[in-house]
């Protein structure tokens, strides 16, 4: 496939990590209620906004979805005697753009399917798991020896991955997990290119990849069965979380906050970089790292979703590292992701922010280190470490791994290329997306600098100087005209 060609048709181009900004505009009472309309933006163009009309009844039934989370949100409570008051309505509509300010700025709430179909009915009005059902549904047809034995709800943070709970018929106590996904908008394989590759995936051997059982894909989606994990995944480890439990409850407000031990930070670390270094060798593009994506088996970590690259999905972190503009591969992308999931590993929580300007207290120094090398404001503006760089650093260099299996993971020459070129067109995405935030960025700090009071105060100055300079330069140009013309006239002939 030709760089950047036109993308295969089937693919969601909408980036559903693109955050969404939303502005309370004005508001408008009728007979019995109050009607606010709100502008909702995605991303930094103004030119990508569209109005919604929403009541307090309908934030109301969002604020009890959300319930699920844990969280105490800011919505107003409701008020049944004299809410058609102008200043009631005026204190109201303040207290509304709080709320919005706050789930639209949650990384987790943010990017669920109730906030995104509340700002975004249009383009999020699909029934994900009906689709997702009859997709399954078609396969079972072809496949009759596997069953499912319920859907798995909300258990992942993807709108369009949908995940169910399956077993073999002959083997009725062994339980697997099928997971379905859309096709996103950073798939760039050709149809044939993306079938093969997916059907590799069960080939794929290696100590710290889980296993895949089966996988398949058409035009449009993908399917893939694992065998299930009860102990669940690094971040239910960390968060003390059920598996089965939907992703806003596990992992929103978690009821108590605390790092793992040292040597499982090592361990799990060590184990995590090994199979992004075997990955990065192989040409094989990931970008999807983060503690859900890592299954706990015993003391080894195993890695999900090899998958979700091929698929074009786009990463949790995007959000994040879209903002800097020197972590602009993938292999970049992994670092700084991995970043971020040692940081939850050492505080049992995500960061508040990125980048970070200093880290609590931690088990160790070394953690500080690797920590600073990848999430402090230094690393962002400067670029990332190199996993072989991670790899020797105090913290993970004297980490003995007790694995014998081998790693195997055969991928043919002419797939390698259609995975290099579609790695590129990924990466040349991300770029162009950055350089427009940059760009953004400065425009938005001129405008800034140029509204400051500091600034309206010495045009001020120096528009009342100019004026007195116009004037004296007016008053001499007078003088002097008026001079010329005294002299004319003493000087003229009888």
């Amino acid at each position: 496939m030709a760089f950047m060609e036109k993308p295969p048709a089937g693919k969601v181009l909408l980036d559903d990590t693109v955050p969404l900004t939303a502005a309370i505009e004005a508001s408008q009472s009728l007979q019995s209620h109050t009607e606010y309309i709100i502008r909702v933006q995605r991303g930094i163009s103004v030119e990508n906004s569209w109005q919604i009309v929403r009541r307090y009844s309908d934030f109301d039934l969002l604020n009890n979805s959300l319930q699920i989370a844990g969280l105490s949100l800011p919505l107003p409570p409701k008020k049944l005697i004299g809410n058609m008051d102008r200043e009631f309505i005026a204190e109201r509509q303040k207290g509304l753009q709080n709320y919005l300010n706050v789930i639209t700025t949650n990384h987790i709430l943010s990017n669920c399917e109730l906030v995104k179909k509340f700002l975004d009915p249009n383009n999020y009005s699909a029934n994900y798991t009906e689709i997702a059902l009859q997709q399954v549904s078609m396969f079972f047809r072809s496949e009759p020896k596997w069953e499912v034995v319920e859907p798995l709800k909300d258990i992942g943070w993807r709108i369009r991955k949908k995940y169910f709970l399956m077993k073999i018929k002959n083997q009725p106590k062994e339980r697997l997990v099928l997971s379905w996904a859309d096709l996103g908008p950073d798939k760039y394989l050709s149809d044939k290119d993306f079938q093969c590759l997916i059907k590799l995936l069960p080939s794929c051997l290696h100590p710290y990849i889980y296993r895949v059982t089966f996988a398949t894909a058409n035009e449009s989606s993908a399917l893939l069965i694992r065998m299930f994990n009860d102990k669940g995944t690094l971040k239910d480890l960390i968060y003390k979380a059920k598996p089965k439990d939907p992703f806003l409850k596990k992992y929103c407000n978690p009821k108590k906050i605390q790092g793992l031990e040292l040597q499982q930070i090592k361990t799990y670390g060590r184990q995590i970089l090994e199979v992004l270094k075997f990955l990065h060798d192989k040409g094989f593009p990931y970008g999807h790292l983060h503690a859900s994506n890592v299954m706990l088996d015993g003391d080894t970590c195993r890695l999900l979703d090899l998958e979700n690259s091929l698929l074009g999905l786009p990463s949790f972190y995007r959000s994040y590292f879209s903002q800097f503009r020197k972590i602009n591969t993938l292999e970049s992308m992994d670092v700084h992701c991995f970043g971020h999931l040692l940081y939850e590993m050492t505080y049992g929580r995500p960061p508040d922010s990125v980048p970070v300007d200093s880290f609590p207290p931690a088990p160790s120094m070394a953690v500080v280190a690797v920590l600073e090398s990848t999430l402090s404001c230094e690393a962002c503006k400067n670029g990332m470490p190199t996993v072989s760089r991670l790899l020797q650093m105090p913290l993970f260099s004297d980490v003995l791994l007790t694995t014998s299996e081998k790693p195997q993971f055969k991928i043919p020459t002419k797939l390698k290329e259609a995975l290099r070129i579609a790695k590129e067109c990924i990466e040349k995405r991300l770029i162009e997306e950055q350089k427009q935030i940059h760009q953004h960025r400065r425009l938005t700090r001129a405008q800034s600098h140029h509204g400051s009071e500091e600034e309206r105060k010495k045009r001020k100055i120096l528009a009342r100087k100019k004026s007195k300079r116009s004037a004296v330069e007016n008053n001499e140009e007078h003088s002097a005209k008026y001079s010329n013309s005294n002299n004319s006239v003493e000087h003229a002939p009888f």
